[in-house]
């Protein structure tokens, strides 16, 4: 008798969509040169204006920042209570700061609240400093990093987004909002970015956030400001209502107040159009399958975890239709398909059916307002030990 390992059937799901969709929102109304709404939850864009043009992103660099910092604090490489000395590198920088001198000590956490309240360049290079050992060994992590999310526009020359020397310092809308989407899987982070005001140094210096949505806009959760001559008006804005988080990126606007006029737009676009939805195959449909030639003679295929998918509104709930082999033949090799589960929504009154919208990425590029099947979302596995007669 042959034995083989692991046997791992697979059942995929596969959503049938057959509408294109868009959000609300056009290019006129967004008044900046470029913008992007994304689905924290899915990754789905929803919608898009020049989302991959290059672009100086100021201080919503602070993103990538933000997330190695937080990456740090999680993995336990660095703590909130660690102490960092200022050091004259960081206390030279210009822009935003808190003022900090060749020597000062603050902790991780402090300087952490100055750089999400009150976008400090001086807090930033400390904190980069800090994580890497230099600046120049974090700028590097920032772009390792980037490369990891695969992000192709994208290319840091500092921690902070200052760029009145910065040559080859850019972003863009759509890798931003990517960026964006890793900080929020670090939730703890909300608590410092929806912070209106605070202070540091027992109350000598104020923190005000640049963010004026957090004290405006319902359900924000942040996200960074960012202004130079150079990029103009930049803004990543973040919120959560009934379950759903959004994700709106602005650049290159030419007031302040356009840029949260766009990003206020866009998230409202967003929750008035779109809920999420839950599939879920139905473990009394995935039935036991037979297995031919083999020792062990029935397997049971046992139901994945639940997906999230973006829906616009207005769509019933999924509906399921179940095709599964009865058989298979030992040896079946880890990963092998025996079935389809098929979901598809209709609109609640009837008639037609209602898009559920996801984006195909093709060279971790997404392909805007397209609206293609689904297949994987769901992977129906069993793990067994299987013998061959």
């Amino acid at each position: 008798m042959k034995r083989i390992g692991t046997f791992l059937l697979a059942l995929m799901l596969a959503l049938a969509v057959p509408a294109p969709c868009f959000a609300a929102v056009d290019e006129k109304t967004v008044e900046a040169p470029s913008a992007v709404l994304v689905s924290a939850d899915t990754g789905a864009v929803l919608f898009e204006k020049n989302a991959h043009d290059r672009r100086s992103p100021a201080s919503v660099t602070k993103l990538m920042t933000m997330l190695l910092v937080a990456e740090a604090l999680d993995t336990g490489k660095i703590k909130l209570t660690d102490t960092v000395t200022g050091s004259a590198n960081a206390a030279s920088k210009g822009g935003s700061q808190i003022w900090l001198e060749v020597g000062e000590q603050m902790t991780v956490e402090e300087l952490l609240k100055a750089v999400v309240i009150a976008s400090a360049n001086d807090a930033c290079t400390a904190l980069a400093e800090f994580v890497a050992g230099s600046d120049g060994a974090f700028v590097q992590c920032m772009n390792a990093r980037a490369k990891e999310l695969g992000l192709q526009d994208t290319h840091f020359e500092n921690c902070t987004g200052l760029d009145d020397t910065a040559k080859n310092h850019f972003s863009s809308a759509y890798d931003l909002a990517v960026i964006a989407r890793e900080v929020l899987r670090h939730n703890w982070i909300t608590k410092y970015t929806t912070v209106w005001l605070d202070s540091l140094r027992d109350g000598k210096t104020e923190l005000n956030n640049t963010n004026k949505l957090v004290n405006t806009y319902d359900g924000i959760t942040g996200l960074k400001t960012g202004t130079t001559e150079k990029a103009g008006f930049c803004l990543c804005a973040t919120a959560r209502r009934d379950g759903m988080q959004l994700i709106a990126v602005v650049l290159g606007a030419k007031t302040s107040e356009q840029r949260f006029s766009a990003a206020t737009a866009l998230l409202d676009s967003g929750f008035a159009d779109y809920r999420l939805v839950t599939l879920s195959a139905d473990p009394k449909k995935i039935t036991q399958i037979t297995v031919k030639n083999g020792v062990q003679k029935i397997l049971n295929p046992a139901v994945p975890a639940k997906q999230q998918l973006l829906c616009a509104k207005g769509s019933g709930d999924p509906t399921y239709e179940y095709k599964l082999k009865k058989t298979v033949t030992a040896p079946v090799r880890k990963n092998t398909r025996v079935g389809t589960v098929k979901s598809q929504t209709g609109r609640k009154n009837g008639g037609g059916t209602a898009g559920v919208c996801r984006g195909e990425y093709r060279q971790n590029r997404l392909l805007v307002g397209f609206c293609p099947l689904f297949k994987d979302i769901l992977k129906i596995s069993v793990e067994k030990s299987a013998l061959l007669l």
